[in-house]
């Protein structure tokens, strides 16, 4: 069953268009990705989505009912932790759960919640005392308790350190696992490339890409090889000497880095015209291509590329 269709979301904020004809699709019971740069307008979206704001035009359906009709019905399948969640200072764990409860039918229940993410022992801890991480915990708890088919997670790990978001991402496997269809934003590739089934990237308000991160990597990049090294910062270089392999698809310069992306016998040809120009390549690393390459390609800019 479809879970989630947008077609046609426009919305702007006086002469500024944040999205522009955005339209995508999610089937029920995947982790599906909305990927992009600060300002790309995956925030917006999922407003408009969870029916926070009213988009200038577009349909926007859950589970086949209008997004923009607000029905409690509509509220009652969606759970949301928004990019900015904020609590009162004092408001402890367990009061924070009883009230979100009080506005559901069906909640679950907040001890069972609790004891799941890891907070059972914070029930009595109040919101400024909780670290990054146990105020992530408690968002997806929050947004989890009125037992909700669509869960909308907005840039969730922003801030955390590696071990909590790895903790978090098990927490969201955990929640799909469970028959709960997920909607990420996110601009962590890792992060989508782990988790999401297939994802949208969003640019500049419209949908640039669309399909699993394997489908997506191989359509923009193809069968890359991404090699980088650091060149000395006495040698006078000229780099045609590695743009004008066949073998070479792009070369980008940094300062004293260089990134060669490139296919076939790629790190050989590159490798030796070095050589043969008595260029001395440092810490020269080879791996394939992966979504954050094809991300970069589909959101950088004119000037990113000179």
């Amino acid at each position: 069953m479809m879970a989630v269709s947008v077609d046609g979301l426009y919305v702007a904020y006086g002469d500024t268009v944040a999205v522009e004809d955005v339209s995508f699709e999610v089937q029920e019971g995947e982790i599906f990705g909305l990927l992009g740069t600060n300002g790309a307008g995956k925030t917006t979206t999922v407003e408009c989505l969870s029916g926070l704001r009213t988009p200038g035009r577009g349909h926007l359906t859950v589970f086949g009912l209008d997004a923009s009709r607000r029905s409690s019905t509509l509220r009652e399948l969606i759970g949301v932790q928004l990019q900015s969640s904020q609590l009162p200072d004092k408001l402890t764990v367990g009061e924070a759960l009883r009230l979100y409860a009080s506005f559901y039918p069906r909640p679950v229940a907040g001890s069972a919640l609790l004891e799941r993410l890891g907070l059972d022992g914070l029930r009595d801890a109040c919101w400024s005392t909780l670290s990054g991480g146990q105020r992530q915990r408690l968002a997806i708890a929050l947004a989890l308790i009125g037992r909700p088919r669509l869960a909308i997670l907005d840039e969730l790990t922003t801030g955390l350190d590696p071990q909590a978001r790895r903790e978090t991402w098990q927490l969201i496997e955990g929640i799909r696992d469970e028959g709960v269809t997920v909607v990420l934003v996110s601009h962590f590739m890792e992060e989508a490339e782990r988790l999401c089934d297939r994802i949208a990237v969003l640019d500049r308000g419209r949908v640039v890409a669309g399909g699993t991160p394997a489908e997506i990597v191989d359509r923009v990049i193809g069968s890359t090889e991404r090699i980088t090294f650091q060149i000395d910062p006495s040698a006078d270089v000229s780099l045609g000497i590695v743009r004008d392999l066949p073998e070479v698809d792009r070369v980008l310069r940094d300062g004293l880095g260089v990134v060669v992306d490139g296919h076939g016998d790629v790190v050989l040809a590159v490798t030796a015209a070095l050589a043969r120009a008595g260029i001395a390549a440092h810490d020269l690393r080879v791996r394939q291509a992966a979504l954050d390459d094809a991300f970069v390609a589909l959101t950088a800019t004119e000037e990113d590329h000179s």
